[in-house]
């Protein structure tokens, strides 16, 4: 599974990461990336960029790796000040720019909004996002008004022991997972 964004934009757009400041005198910015690795966010492109109601699409003309940091050079960005501008900004990705996965794989942006059914068929609520804990993902599920009660869930994500199937023409995903855990 490929990890993205905890939040979408505007409709078909997946947030891969922000611009936390800027890097240096030449206009590079310090990047932090929801991608993984954390260096892929380098790879998509046009990013665009929202602070507020402001929206402006760039291109990255190089991204690096300094230490534990990620710094970007942005297309037209050719000094600290304008580097500082930069800062605040939220990276999107149009959907479709996003590379074709093998068989089985999927991003979490995909998993988002699906409803979360066991094994018994009772609905245990909606995907509302993922979290990455190390040892595996985990599946947030909040209640929905099909669910069986008003509970969120942590669920993790371990393919055929927990997650049996993820059905996206459905929108379902069967999980092995008692409603009272």
């Amino acid at each position: 599974m490929r990890k993205l964004g905890p939040d979408n934009g505007s409709p078909g757009e997946v947030r891969l990461g922000s611009i936390r400041g800027s890097h240096g005198i030449q206009g590079w910015v310090k990047v932090f990336s929801y991608t993984d690795p954390k260096d892929a966010i380098f790879r998509y492109t046009p990013w665009i960029l929202r602070r507020d109601d402001r929206q402006i699409q760039v291109e990255v003309v190089t991204g690096q790796t300094q230490g534990r940091r990620l710094v970007a050079r942005i297309k037209g960005v050719e000094d600290r000040d304008r580097a500082e501008e930069m800062t605040g900004y939220d990276i999107y990705l149009c959907q479709d720019s996003f590379p074709s996965l093998e068989q089985g794989e999927l991003y979490w942006f995909e998993l988002e909004g699906l409803t979360v059914r066991n094994d018994k068929q009772i609905i245990l609520g909606e995907v509302a996002h993922l979290l990455e804990t190390g040892a595996n993902d985990v599946l947030v599920v909040m209640p929905s008004p099909a669910s069986v009660d008003d509970r969120q869930r942590l669920i993790p994500y371990v393919e055929q022991r927990v997650v049996k199937d993820v059905n996206r023409e459905t929108g379902e995903i069967l999980v092995a997972w008692e409603a009272d855990y």
